[in-house]
């Protein structure tokens, strides 16, 4: 049969048979219940939500799904084969004890790699060991089949990252060098079905696909199918989750995720091609082990560094008010004002801090016209007709203070590098797969 085809009935059937499907339905209510409370704080800080719960639910499940398929066929035709499911339910368990120390833990790349390292101790032990530990031989992993599993993960994070991880982000604000700069927290989760290979030793039991497929395949050359020339194989589904998290104040949140999303599939494309290096030997194998959640550490660092050094991207000057997000359908979105813009004048009133734009808006009545510059630095004139004091312009400003009863999203520390490091903690890839 097919690889393809096999993989996507697979995918089909974690998709719309029990009890695949309640595990589905059940990962839909959570993050519905998570995107309500993204909603209620976007109506919080600009008064209305970008986007529906729905939506937000929605996109999440359909982008996941069709991720879970690319990572399946990619895993297919990579010839990533398990010799057992067992591998699998530990990556998930050392994962789940990793969160409780820190959530970002929950990452493949620390489980795998503890997997790997504890593999390789066990196959040192048992060598120089006159012991029969046959009974423990569950400890021993497929160090290059684990880490490129990971890697491909990792990819279809990437991917998702930078097609939909910008969707539901809160605004913030914090202070640097004594200025209030504004910034954006994302947060975003993905319920991916993924099909996993596995040897299976007793075909008639399952169902399986005999191996008669194009000279090309496996493409991932692996000692497994070494042992016949025709190995029974299975595919067996399980649900994942994959999370995004992070914060930027120097780029804009398409940017961010563009950036993040890049950075993550790089990251797996490395692992993918390190992990191949763990079939040499024992001593490799620990190489690669060490080298997963490493280069994943030093991923994050990078990206934080540059949060760090990086310019400030929404930050109110002395000429104007900076613009750091407008909701759609408002009076401002329907005049054109986006995200990035600096608002100088309203009705010939000059702005130079929130107060001016109080009192601007309190003596509007159903005519309005406002002085922007544009994020590429144009001066334009805009005007809006229904405007009445029951209306919300739509609009979040970067303000030159923040007071105690405002109203945003505000972190507690007030060093612009300390709230970096706090992000860290939760930071770019809370994956949870």
């Amino acid at each position: 049969m097919n690889i393809a085809i096999y993989t996507l009935t697979t995918i089909a059937e974690a998709v719309l048979t029990m009890p695949y499907i309640l595990t589905l339905l059940i990962l839909v209510i959570v993050l519905y219940m998570r995107n309500r409370r993204t909603v209620t704080m976007q109506k919080m800080v600009i008064g209305e939500s970008i986007n529906s719960a729905f939506e937000l639910t929605i996109s999440q499940i359909v982008l996941g799904i069709l991720a879970g398929a690319l990572g399946s066929l990619m895993l297919s035709y990579l010839g990533i084969v398990f010799d057992n499911e067992i591998t699998i339910s530990l990556l998930f368990m050392v994962s789940i004890l990793l969160m409780l120390v820190r959530s970002r833990f929950i990452c493949f790349s620390y489980s795998a790699g503890i997997l790997a390292v504890i593999s390789v101790i066990f196959e040192m032990f048992q060598k120089f060991s006159n012991q029969d530990l046959t009974q423990y031989n569950f400890l021993k992993t497929d160090v290059a089949m684990v880490m490129s599993l990971v890697a491909v993960l990792h990819i279809v994070e990437g991917i998702l990252v930078m097609v939909d991880g910008h969707k539901g982000a809160i605004p913030v604000f914090t202070n640097k060098d004594d200025k209030v700069i504004g910034g954006f927290a994302l947060k975003r989760y993905w319920a991916i079905p993924i099909a996993v290979m596995f040897l299976i030793h007793n075909p008639a039991s399952v169902d399986t696909f005999n191996v008669s497929t194009p000279n090309f395949w496996p493409i991932i050359k692996s000692s497994y199918f070494n042992m016949a020339a025709n190995i029974a194989i299975g595919l067996s589904p399980f649900y994942g989750m994959i999370g995004y998290s992070s914060i930027t104040f120097t780029k804009t949140k398409r940017e961010k995720a563009v950036n993040s999303g890049i950075c993550i599939l790089g990251y797996g494309v490395i692992l993918l091609i390190v992990a191949q290096f763990a079939r040499v030997g024992l001593a490799e194998q620990l190489i690669v082990a060490i080298f997963a959640p490493v280069l994943h550490e030093l991923m994050l660092k990078i990206q934080i560094y540059f949060e760090i050094k990086g310019k400030a991207r929404y930050l109110s000057e002395n000429d104007g008010l900076m613009i750091l997000e407008v909701a759609p359908s408002s009076p401002a979105y329907e005049m054109g004002i986006r995200s990035g813009d600096l608002l100088l004048e309203v009705n010939d009133k000059k702005i130079f801090n929130e107060q001016d734009m109080i009192e601007a808006l309190k003596s509007i009545s159903n005519f309005m016209w406002l002085r922007i510059r544009t994020v590429k630095g144009k001066l334009l004139q805009l005007d809006y007709n229904k405007m009445n004091k029951t209306k919300n312009l739509g609009i979040i400003f970067v303000p030159k203070t923040i007071s105690k009863e405002s109203i945003v999203m505000k972190y507690k520390n007030n060093k612009f590098k300390d709230i970096l490091e706090n992000a860290k903690k939760h930071n770019e890839d809370d994956e949870n797969k």
